[in-house]
């Protein structure tokens, strides 16, 4: 519009150049080219300046004058004041549009229909009298801006934010405007007034849409601008497909459906393990590992949302095995009690029970006692299927009966020797053998050994024979012989004794049996110098004892023992002489 407007001022200013460079023309012609009201002549345009919508009609108001003893022979408008000055009605772009709701006396007001952008000019009007110097156009003209509407708002928002659309046009509209709001083409009829914005206080996800506005009474509405409310994932939901029961091997899709803006990320969790992403979670050939709790959590830069579901995969008897309430082993006259355990889901409720090799079934029942030997098994049905167990042994059996321990070689047992213990049960199944010195336990087996027995060996020994059906014991003594040993032997006193006095020296030993027999020696004589358990000394010297048994005998480490002799008198060479000595 506006470099039209300047290309046509440009062209105009060409053409007064072109009249001030020509000959001198009458004064009137100067000022009709001018456009300045002389002499009665003049062209009023009210408003001399118009802001239309685009599509809409408008109304240029014109009066015009001219002196008196003239007559109008033609009216019209014009675009640009330039040569030849064509007429709009008869332009093709205007001549449909234009309506010219003038006279030729005083009125020269024109309707322009179905305005466009390209419409934005400044149009003046024109007449010519029957004089040929009377001619007149109307200058400045009237300048008309067509302008259409724009939406202007934030491209995203949050929930709960405050937000402001504006209906924007290019010019203030001339014509008092009333503003109308559209939301996906529908109107907002509560939005109706003459405010060109739109306040939405604490938006919800509900006023997301495409927005529009237009000026009550006019054709035209802007386009559309999309208003995006951001919220995070609301309406968390997780469906199974296909619906209804779940059975092993069936191939099993969640799917996760979700209320978010931006669209949530989905991520798939069994219990706390991650399992997978995305809306749709599927598993193929299902089975019972896949039971359990499924949770989908839903998650946009504005929240997060989970939901839950549990699959309860269904699945026929398997695992299917029997259990006796005891050891399957009973003693005669008893029963033992089957009981059989499958794992199914739903949970078995029918069973039957076979001895091999017997095609017909010898119970039902989740148990079942068993009176006699033989193999039996069970079978487990739900409405999904069966399955057998392995067959298991019932044997009638007895508990251990007339246990007994012998010793070989029998006779005295001496230190260093070997022994053996042998112990006999009669049971059914054989029985374990285990073998106990007081509470200790020592071996298992029916034959315990030792071998170089010693002393430490002695003591009672215990057989205990057992089964699954009872247990027994029996007891043995080990006594066992060895010579003396730790031979010592006991001062009763210092040690130290005045002439004439004597000290009492004690042998003792350790011995199975006990030493009985104790010999006496002084250190460095061959000879006994006593016997018994118990010697006195008179003299010094150094002492010990000998211990002895039916196995052999030891000797003590020897002692000393010192005699004091006070004032005693000996001769040396003839002559008497006191001294005081030990000996």
């Amino acid at each position: 519009m506006t470099s039209e407007i300047s290309r046509c001022s440009f062209v105009v200013g060409v053409a007064l150049m072109s009249v001030r460079m020509a000959p001198p023309l009458p004064l009137i012609f100067l000022l009709m080219i001018h456009g300045v009201s002389s002499a009665g002549w003049g062209v009023s345009y009210s408003p001399s300046h118009i802001c239309a919508l685009k599509d809409s009609s408008v109304i240029m108001n014109c009066t015009y004058t001219y002196p008196t003893g003239y007559k109008i022979e033609n009216v019209f408008w014009i675009k640009c004041p330039i040569k030849d000055f064509p007429d709009l009605s008869e332009d093709p772009e205007y001549s449909q549009r234009l309506q010219y709701l003038g006279d030729k006396q005083q009125n020269c007001t024109i309707r322009l229909s179905h305005v466009t952008l390209k419409d934005s000019h400044e149009y003046y009007f024109r007449f010519i009298t029957n004089i040929t110097e009377g001619r007149w156009i109307g200058r400045p003209g009237v300048t008309l801006t067509v302008t259409d509407l724009q939406v202007e708002s934030p491209e995203r928002v949050t929930e709960g934010d405050s937000v402001r659309l504006t209906c924007k046009s290019s010019c203030t509209l001339t014509d008092r405007a009333t503003f109308i709001w559209y939301r996906n083409s529908h109107p907002l009829t509560e939005r109706r007034d003459r405010n060109n914005e739109l306040l939405l206080q604490s938006v919800r996800r509900e006023d997301a849409g495409r927005y529009s506005c237009a000026v009550h009474g006019h054709n035209h509405i802007s386009p559309a601008v999309q208003l995006n409310v951001m919220y995070p994932p609301e309406s968390v939901s997780v469906s199974i497909s296909p619906s209804g029961e779940i059975v092993s091997g069936a191939s099993v899709t969640l799917i996760c459906s979700s209320d978010s803006n931006p669209p949530a990320e989905i991520y798939w969790y069994k219990g706390r393990t991650f399992v997978g992403s995305g809306r749709i979670f599927s598993i193929s050939k299902i089975s019972s590992d896949d039971s359990g709790e499924y949770k989908s959590r839903s998650i946009n830069e504005h929240g997060e949302k989970y939901s839950d579901v549990t699959l309860n995969v269904m699945y026929p008897p398997r695992s299917v095995s029997v259990l006796v309430n005891g050891s399957g082993e009973i003693v005669s006259g008893d029963s033992v009690t089957l009981i059989c355990s499958s794992d199914s889901n739903p949970p078995a409720l029918n069973f039957s029970w076979f001895k091999e090799n017997e095609s017909s079934a010898v119970g039902s029942g989740q148990s079942f006692s068993a009176l006699q030997s033989g193999r039996f098994y069970c079978q487990a049905h739900n409405q999904h299927g069966s399955q057998r167990s392995d067959a298991v042994t019932v044997t009638v059996k007895d508990p251990p009966e007339s246990v007994s321990v012998s010793i070989s070689p029998s006779g005295e047992i001496v230190s260093g020797d070997s022994v053996t213990l042998i112990c006999s049960s009669d049971s059914n199944p054989p029985a374990e053998i285990s073998w106990f010195k007081g509470r200790t336990f020592v071996g298992s087996g029916r034959i315990f050994s030792i071998s170089k027995i010693s002393s430490d060996d002695s003591g009672e020994y215990t057989c205990r024979s057992i089964n699954d059906h009872g247990e027994k014991y029996s007891d043995v003594t080990l006594n066992v012989m060895y010579p003396p040993r730790n031979v010592s032997v006991l001062i009763n006193g210092s040690g130290e004794i005045v002439s004439g006095d004597s000290v009492t020296l004690i042998c003792s030993s350790d011995s199975n049996p006990p030493a009985l027999n104790f010999s006496w020696f002084k250190e460095n004589e061959s000879s006994a110098v006593g016997s018994g358990q118990s010697f006195s000394a008179l003299q010094s010297g150094r002492f010990y004892c000998q211990a002895h048994n039916q196995h052999g005998s030891q000797r003590s480490d020897a002692v000393t023992v010192t005699v004091k002799v006070i004032d005693s008198v000996f001769s040396f060479n003839g002559k008497d002489e006191s001294v005081q000595t030990s000996s």
